[in-house]
């Protein structure tokens, strides 16, 4: 059996989940002001924030590697994604309301991504294996 190439846009999905989940990975070490994981709605911090973080990091890996590998698992792991990253912005903004909103670039970005993830892996869903 012949696998399909990924393309160049499931490869360029693919390198911006290792990038997410690296800063996934640093985020208990606090390299920037501010920083920390959101966890439905909610930053974390401390011990909490030192084991969620790195979780989340690993399954964005393994996301990352069902996309450049073409695995079946990476469609339902992209919707996955997708409804995390809705969820976690909803309930932010909703338990943070005192604060600004959430830049429009954030919420495009981090919405868009992997909703372009999942409907591509869709399109190309008799390629996975």
């Amino acid at each position: 059996m012949v696998e399909k190439s990924r393309g160049i846009t499931l490869t360029v999905f693919a390198l911006l989940f290792v990038l997410v989940a690296i800063t996934d990975f640093i985020k208990p070490f606090h390299f920037f002001p501010n920083d920390g994981f959101v966890f439905f709605g909610t930053k974390l911090t401390g011990v909490t924030n030192a084991i969620v973080a790195p979780l989340f990091g690993m399954f964005l890996l393994i996301f990352a590697f069902g996309i450049w590998s073409m695995r079946w698992y990476a469609l339902p792991t992209a919707y996955a994604a997708t409804a995390c990253v809705v969820a976690n912005m909803l309930l932010y903004t909703m338990k943070n309301v005192d604060m600004h909103p959430l830049p429009l670039i954030n919420v495009v970005v981090g919405i868009g991504v992997p909703l372009a993830a999942a409907i591509v892996l869709s399109l190309r869903k008799a390629d996975l294996v």
